[in-house]
């Protein structure tokens, strides 16, 4: 029975753990995006998107920008939390 060589016996090896690794990664960023969204916190990343998309002209907001600016909308202008 012929064996398979050492080096593409490796290269698969290699190829899978890119594909966990990769699958993992794109699992901490959905989850992480989903609780943000379950909090009130919309996602950054898909503001650039749409901000480039549809405002060419004008610079996106930085992320510490971003999330001063929906905390205030959620929680309101002075800080503090609001009841109603």
């Amino acid at each position: 029975m012929p064996r398979p060589s050492s080096s593409s016996a490796t290269t698969g090896g290699a190829d899978l753990l890119c594909a966990c690794r990769d699958t993992l990664v794109r699992w901490g960023k959905d989850a992480r995006r989903t609780a943000g969204l379950m909090i009130g916190q919309p996602d950054y990343d898909a503001y650039v998107a749409h901000a480039a998309v549809t405002h060419p002209d004008q610079a996106p907001l930085d992320r510490t920008a971003f999330f001063r600016l929906h905390e205030a909308r959620r929680f309101g202008e002075g800080g503090g939390f609001r009841c109603c």
